[in-house]
């Protein structure tokens, strides 16, 4: 191997690491706490639904944030953006780890997650501005590998520090862990966008551009397909502390560790999904893992409501559930991008907004109905795994239309 070509793969990996870690800071975000949730409820003389809030207002706060940074990363390019989101993050998650009621840690939470997802939208925008549009797949693959390990992480070392030191510390570990990537950031990245100053930050073009993205058929079918599907992963985050820690009665590092076996799903499915873009196309695999999951989703349903899942048989069918979704999320994040060139940050930071909107609804709603049972959270993924085959199946008949 040559030095040039040595050279190329080192810089390649650390961009891939780099940019990984700015897509992995939400994810950590909300996993990394999820075992602290009854030391929270104690703390702050409040209940653990209570408490299942915050992640909901960090859904919230992720999903409205990806709107305003769209425009911003394509104006100023992506740095500027990229570095005030990530400094108000720092100092949202300093403010968590002195707060003294569930009120303001809710709000808190809002704001910490406007912060972190100017590192989701950024990075997303340097992949469609560093890569090939055929390399994109591949390349967000690796990224999930990334990203999959924080929720492996997470909750495992979450757990060891709420344990050992409480939860507050938690949020003094992500405030460390924004400045290392701000300063990652900072010194590895290039410059990959020249700001555009035709782009207008006034309300009235921003949602012209951002109607412009939305009503590519491509896009819309790809990106609502995606986040209704996705809707799944939120909905079991959202649910596992209650399903594992109340109603199976696990301890909060015996969750953690449920926690991060599970995210090797998550990994194996789009590691599995590099290897099989080599031998099928993107729209396939999407069709062909949705497919799985709907039927996947159905059994788990009607085992639920017989009753007849323990707690391996419920880690089993939550396994299968989320390897599908490993497989169809870098194919539908590619595609719906694959149009964009310039205004690339306005469609990724629109797909995150549809996504992690979704996302927050789903949260919400189990956190409201799961109290004793699964079967909400079980309704909720089959139902999303049906809608999102259907949205699929109309869509890709309009694209084929305007082709």
């Amino acid at each position: 191997m040559s030095t040039t070509t040595h050279r190329s793969k080192k810089r390649y990996l650390q961009l891939i690491l780099i940019l990984g870690s700015l897509t992995a800071l939400g994810p950590f975000s909300i996993d990394m706490y999820l075992p602290g949730f009854s030391g929270i409820a104690t703390d702050l003389n409040t209940t653990v639904a209570k408490v299942a809030l915050t992640l909901s207002s960090y859904f919230i706060g992720i999903s409205a944030g990806q709107l305003l940074y769209g425009p911003l990363l394509d104006r100023y390019g992506r740095k500027k953006p990229l570095f005030i989101g990530l400094m108000v993050y720092i100092l949202a998650s300093l403010g968590c780890a002195f707060v003294t009621d569930i009120d303001t840690f809710i709000g808190l939470r809002f704001i910490q997650a406007v912060g972190s997802c100017a590192a989701t939208v950024a990075s997303i925008s340097m992949v469609r501005d560093l890569f090939e549009v055929k390399e994109i797949p591949k390349v967000l693959s690796m990224l999930m590998l990334v990203v999959g390990l924080s929720p492996m992480l997470a909750p495992t070392v979450g757990g060891y520090v709420t344990d050992a030191f409480g939860w507050h510390v938690v949020f003094l570990i992500l405030m460390v862990i924004g400045i290392l990537i701000l300063l990652a950031a900072h010194f590895g990245l290039p410059h990959t966008y020249e700001p555009d100053t035709t782009i207008s930050l006034k309300p009235k073009p921003i949602i012209l551009n951002f109607w412009s993205v939305i009503r590519e058929p491509q896009f819309y079918t790809y990106a609502f397909t995606g986040a209704i599907a996705f809707s799944g992963l939120f909905t079991y985050v959202a649910a596992s502390p209650i399903l594992f820690m109340d109603i199976f009665e696990v301890d909060a590092k015996t969750y953690g560790w449920i926690f991060a076996f599970m995210s090797l799903s998550f990994i194996g499915g789009s590691q599995l999904n590099s290897l099989l873009l080599r031998k099928f196309t993107s729209e396939q695999m999407i069709f062909g893992a949705l497919i799985t999951q709907s039927v996947i989703s159905s059994c788990f349903l009607v085992l639920a409501m017989s009753d007849l899942l323990g707690l391996y048989e419920t880690i089993a069918m939550l396994f299968m559930f989320l390897v599908c979704l490993g497989i169809a999320n870098p194919n539908t994040a590619a595609l719906t991008l694959a149009p964009f060139k310039r205004n690339a940050g306005s469609a990724s930071a629109l797909m995150g907004a549809i996504q992690l909107g979704l996302g927050a609804v789903a949260s919400f709603a189990v956190g409201t109905f799961l109290t004793d049972t699964m079967v909400p959270m079980v309704v909720i993924m089959a139902v999303s795994s049906i809608t999102a085959l259907l949205v699929l199946t109309v869509g890709k008949r309009n694209i084929a239309a305007k082709v």
